[in-house]
């Protein structure tokens, strides 16, 4: 397995978020928080691939 993981970035702003994933990593309606622009958003991620589900309205 590589040891190589990514900050998954804000579908909004664009800047690195708090949260690391790795190849293998699978995130299924997760709830992203951005630390910059504090948006919410509901992702998915699958081998790297993110998709963003919703918006959350705080």
């Amino acid at each position: 397995m590589n040891k190589d993981g990514r900050y998954i970035r804000c579908p909004e702003c664009g800047e690195k978020t708090d949260v690391k994933v790795y190849e293998d990593t699978t995130l299924l309606h997760f709830p992203l928080v951005c630390p910059h622009c504090k948006k919410e958003f509901i992702i998915n991620v699958i081998q790297f691939k993110m998709t963003v589900d919703k918006e959350i309205d705080n």
